[in-house]
């Protein structure tokens, strides 16, 4: 029994020895962040500011693409009539198609040859081509022009 004290005494002084090396190990490391943040706490703060807003735009731009693909599906099945208030006589003199009106009152609500290119299932340079017969049909050379000439032409809305 008496080997058994001494055996145990031994290893009791080693581990009280290590568990204060441990909580000193610990202490030191503690400090030693508590001075880091000190020395560094601009840095740190510039840090976590950054992360916030980049944070903010990653939530700002997911909340926009939304409203895009919600807009983007509400426009594939619009009917002529409501894309267009059509003044006969303006149109024959015209001689607009009705894929080209179809084009112009996505033009007049704002979208951009990729949007309508998406919305009516074909591609950029088809667009492109019924663009450009629009704007030789009605005499312009840009978009807010033909914008502006098909209002006054009351084709459109």
């Amino acid at each position: 029994m008496e080997a058994f004290h001494r055996i145990w005494k031994k290893w009791r002084n080693l581990l009280v020895y290590g568990f204060i090396l441990g909580m000193l190990i610990i202490s030191l490391r503690l400090l030693r962040w508590k001075y880091m943040i000190a020395d560094q706490s601009l840095e740190i703060f510039i840090g976590i500011v950054a992360l916030f807003f980049m944070g903010l735009g990653v939530w700002i731009a997911m909340q926009l693409v939304k409203t895009k693909s919600k807009d983007s599906a509400n426009t594939e099945s619009v009917p002529d009539q409501e894309l267009l208030s059509i003044d006969e006589i303006a149109l024959k003199k015209l001689q607009l198609t009705k894929r080209e009106k179809e084009v112009l009152g996505l033009i007049v609500k704002g979208y951009s040859n990729l949007e309508i290119a998406e919305a009516l299932h074909l591609s950029v340079s088809t667009i492109k081509t019924h663009v450009s017969n629009l704007y030789s049909k009605l005499d312009v050379k840009r978009r807010g022009q033909a914008i502006d000439k098909a209002r006054k032409l009351r084709i459109v809305k």
